[in-house]
């Protein structure tokens, strides 16, 4: 497995200069944040996700008929005490 290539930029540039980070992370740089010399965060390219499908749930939960019904009196007692 290559490493990607890695670089390091002060706070101040990190901020003045993000949009341009992120493109370089997402073409693999990481990116090190450093404050006084010290490292404080890392920039790295998140996995990208799947597309979510609509409808890939559907029949895992029936919305309850009384789902507008008011809360029984024992249970709304709760959130006021």
């Amino acid at each position: 497995m290559t490493k990607s290539a890695s670089i390091q930029v002060g706070v101040h540039a990190a901020k003045t200069r993000l949009s341009e980070l992120l493109r370089l992370v997402d073409a693999g740089t990481e990116v090190e944040i450093v404050r006084n010399g010290e490292p404080v965060a890392r920039l790295v390219r998140t996995a990208r996700r799947e597309p979510r499908v609509f409808g890939q749930d559907r029949g895992r939960f029936d919305v309850p008929d009384d789902f507008n019904e008011p809360l029984p009196d024992a249970i709304l007692d709760e959130f006021s005490s």
